[in-house]
């Protein structure tokens, strides 16, 4: 009875041991989250997708603003950022002396899942996401409404010329690549990305002239994060 005594406490010892051996290894295995904040600029070059068509050129903007980013587990993470954009359109006429600019500027809301690859020093990433926008205002730099340009072979379209902006939300998608190192003055990321409206600058109800003005822009842009998390 003694001996079965001494081996239930044995056993009992062991398993105790056991269990926390296991704990202690999980605890030092357990991801380490991160929260980082910072401020990214850039550039992006947007156009405006109508039907009809409407001959453009790419139109350069800035893009700035803040970044927060939770990396919550192992390669994956989420990023959302609030910042301001220049975006809109710059038509395309056979003489280059006419001229057309309007420029959008908006807040900008994006909720990105960021998903990265790599090592301590060097990461791969992708931002995917969702992004909603308020138009803050809007400027247009022309040389055409007073005299308009002859009409040519396509013939260009002028509705637009006149036209306030009716829809001050935006809403889309967007996403792209990047590279991220990390030094000791921070993380600083260079990325591409891509947004494309889902919504229209103008009414597209059938008695609209435009039943599709989505926006398209393609940013680069560099950022800057500091951990303190």
């Amino acid at each position: 009875m003694a001996g079965n005594s001494i081996m239930k406490k044995i056993v009992f010892i062991s398993i105790i041991l056991c269990a926390a051996n296991v704990f202690g290894n999980a605890q030092q295995n357990r991801f380490k989250q991160e929260l980082s904040f910072g401020a990214s600029f850039g550039m992006g070059i947007s156009t405006v997708s109508f039907v009809p068509k409407v001959q453009q050129k790419q139109l350069t903007g800035y893009h700035f603003g803040g970044t927060l980013r939770w990396i919550t587990e192992k390669n994956l993470g989420l990023q959302a950022e609030v910042n301001y954009s220049q975006q809109g359109w710059s038509e395309l006429f056979d003489d280059a002396k006419y001229s057309y600019i309007r420029r959008l500027h908006f807040l900008d809301i994006p909720v990105l899942t960021h998903i990265y690859f790599g090592n301590k020093q060097v990461r791969f990433f992708v931002n995917l996401g969702p992004k909603i926008g308020f138009l803050l205002n809007e400027k247009t730099t022309e040389n055409v409404i007073a005299s308009p340009p002859p009409v040519t072979q396509p013939a260009y379209t002028s509705e637009q010329w006149n036209m306030p902006v009716e829809k001050s939300f935006a809403w889309g998608l967007c996403g792209g690549p990047g590279i991220e190192l990390r030094t000791a003055i921070g993380i600083l990321q260079l990325e591409g990305r891509y947004y494309y409206a889902l919504g229209d600058l103008f009414g597209n109800r059938k008695a609209d002239y435009f039943p599709q003005s989505s926006s398209q822009v393609i940013y680069g842009k560099l950022t800057w994060l500091i951990p303190f998390l």
